[in-house]
Order: C-alpha cells, then sequence, then structure tokens
C-alpha cells in the first residue's frame, strides 16, 4: 500500500505532470509538422500540375477555336462533293484551314509572275476609283504589308528597351525596329540628329499600341529577347524571366520531394 501511494504522488507532483505536459507538447508538435509537410507538398503538387494542364488546355482551345472559325468560313465556298464529310459518318476539322493555307499559297505564287502581279494591279486601280474603300483598303495593305516585314527573316524586332513614357518617372517596354527613315527621318523633329523607330505596345492586347520616334540617347536597352518582354507585356508583368526561373526550382523541388521507391536489394 505505501509502495502505490508513492508512485500515485509522484504523478501527482510538478514534475511529473511538467514531463507529462512536455510529451504531449512534443507529440502534438510532431503531428503539426508531419500536416504542415503534407500541406506543402500538396501545394507544390497543385501548383505544378496548374503550370502543366494550364498553358496546354488554353493553347488547344485557342487553336480549337481558330480551326472551328476557319472551318466555318471557308466550308461554305466548297463544293459538296469536295468535303470529306460528305463520304465520312463524322466531321473532320481543320478542311477548313487547309483548304485557305493551299488557297493563300496559290494567290502567293500567282502574285509572283508577271500574269499574277497585272491582275493585282488592275484590282488595286478599281479599288482606287472608290472614294470610302480606297483609303480603308490602302491602310489595310499597309498594315499587312508592316506585319510581314516585320516578322520577316532579319527584319523582325531587334532590340528590347525602355523608354519614360506616358510621363516623367514612368518607363514603358518598348521593341527597337530600327533606325528612323523616310520624311520623318529627314524632317528631325525637336533638333534631334538620331532618331530611332520604337514600338510601344499596349498591356494584354500586344497587337496594338503605339509607334515611336525617339532620340536614341531617350532609349534604355535591356539584356532581354522579344520573348520574355512578350510575356511581360501579355501578363501584364505578372510573368518575369525570374518568375519563370522560380516556376523550374519549384518544380525540381518538387521532384526532390517525391518519395523515392524501396530497393528491392535493401528490403530483402
Amino acid at each position: 500500500m505505501r509502495k502505490t501511494t508513492k508512485k500515485s504522488k509522484d504523478s501527482a507532483s510538478p514534475g511529473g505532470l511538467a514531463g507529462l505536459s512536455a510529451g504531449l507538447e512534443r507529440l502534438t508538435h510532431g503531428e503539426e509538422t508531419a500536416e504542415w509537410h503534407l500541406g506543402a507538398r500538396l501545394r507544390n503538387y497543385f501548383l505544378t500540375g496548374l503550370v502543366v494542364v494550364g498553358p496546354v488546355t488554353i493553347t488547344i482551345y485557342i487553336a480549337w477555336w481558330f480551326i472551328n472559325v476557319m472551318d466555318a468560313w471557308i466550308k461554305p465556298f466548297v463544293p459538296t462533293a469536295y468535303l470529306p464529310d460528305t463520304y465520312l459518318p463524322f466531321a473532320v476539322p481543320g478542311i477548313g484551314l487547309i483548304i485557305a493555307i493551299a488557297l493563300l499559297t496559290s494567290i502567293g505564287a500567282l502574285a509572283a509572275n508577271l500574269l499574277g502581279r497585272t491582275l493585282i494591279s488592275f484590282g488595286e486601280l478599281m479599288l482606287s476609283g472608290m472614294p470610302i474603300v480606297r483609303n480603308v483598303y490602302r491602310a489595310l495593305k499597309q498594315i499587312f504589308e508592316s506585319v510581314v516585314s516585320a516578322t520577316g527573316p532579319g527584319q523582325a524586332f531587334q532590340k528590347v528597351g525602355l523608354i519614360e513614357f506616358p510621363s516623367k518617372g514612368l518607363w514603358s517596354i518598348v521593341f527597337v525596329t530600327g533606325d528612323t527613315t523616310g520624311e520623318v527621318g529627314l524632317v528631325k523633329p525637336g533638333g534631334e540628329d538620331d532618331l530611332v523607330t520604337v514600338f510601344m505596345p499596349t498591356g494584354l492586347v500586344p497587337p496594338t499600341g503605339f509607334v515611336c520616334f525617339v532620340p536614341r540617347r531617350s532609349v534604355t536597352i535591356l539584356d532581354m529577347n522579344i520573348e520574355d518582354a512578350a510575356k511581360v507585356i501579355i501578363s501584364a508583368g505578372m510573368v518575369t524571366p525570374e518568375s519563370q526561373s522560380k516556376l523550374r526550382e519549384l518544380a525540381e523541388q518538387v521532384r526532390r520531394d517525391e518519395p523515392k521507391p524501396p530497393n528491392p536489394d535493401q528490403t530483402s
């Protein structure tokens, strides 16, 4: 009876309660740490899956939408006898896009010879006689020629730079297209001797923007390629080269944290 009473007294003493509390704290802390590691690992898995699946899904959706639009435009003008849908129990997507590419290639080949140039000149002469249509045609032709020449070999955007726009102290990304030539280069507005032509796209809508003729000294050239600059502009600054490197590090960390399969030699 004395031994039992002594043990009960020891467990009720302050030292015994402290040991019991310390044990419970260690147990609780260990459970929280395991849950935290599990949550962090699941979050990393989710972010990695989002990075992998998101761009692929959006790209496939845009491509599918573009193919359907081309089919809706081109297929009504194609005779039914030449459509595969007539002979198959299902619709074949992309036929309109293939026909459009073949048609544009044929027109380009036709325009390269003398007969094609004559027909095009005759068509432009007819359009130039229409008061409103000729202005629209000339503007569209200049836009298409500028886009094609800018994306052609040796004529693309040369460098990425910064200019102070829309006010002093605010900087915007621009694409340097080259030295300013033509009448603007001859006039030299503002008394500047050296002007460069830059294109400043608007955020989230990169095909639109401003063409500016600025002094060369007002352009700060960046050590950034065209692709990275386009990502920054399209994402409104959310995607930067630094964020891309962080995503790669995140993917590598997830791969490192994955549990390795047990080695059969060690288990045996």
